[in-house]
């Protein structure tokens, strides 16, 4: 059947790569002149499968006074007179529960597990080029009580299958030496080789490249705006576009932040909410001592990972902020973060800002599969984790299409 899917960004991008290989005729919709243009064009280029607990989980709780108050917090609640926000928020809190959090974890760290065998094998069939790589992840403590609650965390997620290995100072500094002048503040780290890295923009592009390449094409609408979904009972009937209307047998929104305004206007709503952050490109040089393993700061909640002879560092959740406006203030934060961790990086120039959205539902799942309208498929909602479980949600979507069972994922997993 004719499937349109609405937007194209990762998540977009590779639902329509798993539709198209189940036979599907296929066309994508994107308000942008290109693929990967908006959450998906620098973030913070880790896929860590391994590492998908949701934002909501009970330490959060303590520390929501800090966010409110401290301007330098890597985490910051703006709160607004936005109705959007606050039931969003109430949503967040009722997630914040111990019972909450290892549920969602048990169900994304299955989906991690499909996302990273589904992502080596698109690799291995298509050739892509997107700086793609298998580095591992390397997590820094530098407080002795967080790393022995780490340490407590380890022991649990390897009882659901995820290899991770405890390091002390000395090894932390062995395995990754541009740490080195960090070195006497470190606690501990926690290895983990399963993870990868790579550029979500380039990825976007060649997915581009490899379905117009076809017998039979995607059919790509850059700079086409979805309007409206219009619907007659139980069936969307046809998609209403900034460049005229576009029938098809059925519809997938997976447009990030935007999916929540375009699902409300037809009775649905997915729960999204902006979570807004930043990153930092830099050029490198000879010189620099830059990591070759990806890293997570832990304390400052500042990742930073290795794309060929650039380093991207990611950071910052700022809740309530809608806007695409750069805040310099956040983005000086955030390069200071860098000098600290990481001195010697002597980059070739000022590095390359950017900032983006994250479509974020309150207990962190995304939400793959059926809707109340018989022809229309949701493929939304994973936050900070759209990179990382964009493979296995696109082809979890096209099982669920298909109606066919998905190994290891119940059907009751990701649904409204």
């Amino acid at each position: 059947m004719h499937i349109v899917v609405i937007g194209a960004g990762i998540i977009g991008m590779t639902s329509a790569y798993a539709l198209r290989r189940d036979g599907h005729k296929v066309s994508v919709l994107d308000a942008r002149c290109g693929p990967g243009h908006l959450t998906s064009k620098a973030n913070g280029a880790q896929l860590s499968y391994s590492y998908v607990a949701p934002l909501a989980e009970p330490a959060v709780l303590p520390r929501l006074l800090s966010w409110l108050v401290r301007k330098d917090s890597p985490l910051r609640l703006r709160l607004r007179a936005d109705p959007a926000q606050w039931r969003w928020g109430l949503r967040f809190l009722a997630a914040c529960t111990r019972t909450c959090s290892q549920k969602s974890t048990r169900e994304l760290l299955a989906l991690g597990t499909r996302s990273r065998e589904r992502m080596h094998l698109l690799v291995a069939q298509e050739r892509l080029a997107f700086q793609f790589a298998s580095s591992g992840k390397l997590l820094i403590y530098q407080d002795p009580q967080a790393y022995r609650a780490a340490l407590v965390q380890l022991a649990y997620l390897a009882t659901l299958g995820c290899q991770q290995h405890a390091l002390d100072r000395a090894a932390c500094l062995k395995h990754e030496p541009a740490l080195a002048d960090i070195g006497a503040r470190i606690a501990g780290g926690i290895f983990t080789p399963t993870e990868d890295v790579g550029d979500c923009l380039a990825l976007c592009r060649e997915l581009q490249r490899v379905l117009s390449s076809e017998a039979m094409p995607v059919q790509f609408h850059f700079g086409t705006e979805a309007h409206r979904l219009r619907v007659e009972k139980d069936r969307v009937v046809a998609l209403e576009t900034s460049a005229g209307t576009l029938d098809a047998d059925a519809y997938v929104i997976a447009n990030g932040v935007g999916a929540q305004t375009l699902a409300r206007r037809i009775g649905i709503d997915p729960l999204i909410y902006p979570l807004k952050g930043y990153s930092l490109t830099y050029q490198l040089t000879e010189r620099s001592s830059a990591p070759v393993t990806s890293i997570s700061d832990v304390q400052n909640k500042v990742v930073y990972a290795r794309l060929g002879n650039r380093l991207r560092v990611a950071g910052m959740v700022e809740i309530g902020a809608r806007s695409l406006d750069m805040d310099p203030q956040s983005v000086a934060a955030l390069r200071q973060q860098v000098r600290d961790y990481l001195p010697r990086l002597h980059a070739a120039a000022a590095p390359e800002a950017w900032t983006g959205l994250r479509p974020a539902r309150p207990d962190g799942k995304p939400l793959i599969g059926a809707t109340p309208y018989g022809n229309l498929w949701l493929n939304v909602g994973h936050g900070a984790l759209g990179f990382t479980l964009a493979a296995g949600s696109a082809e979890l979507l096209a099982d669920r299409i298909a109606g066919r069972p998905s190994a290891h994922i119940p059907a009751e997993m990701f649904t409204l």
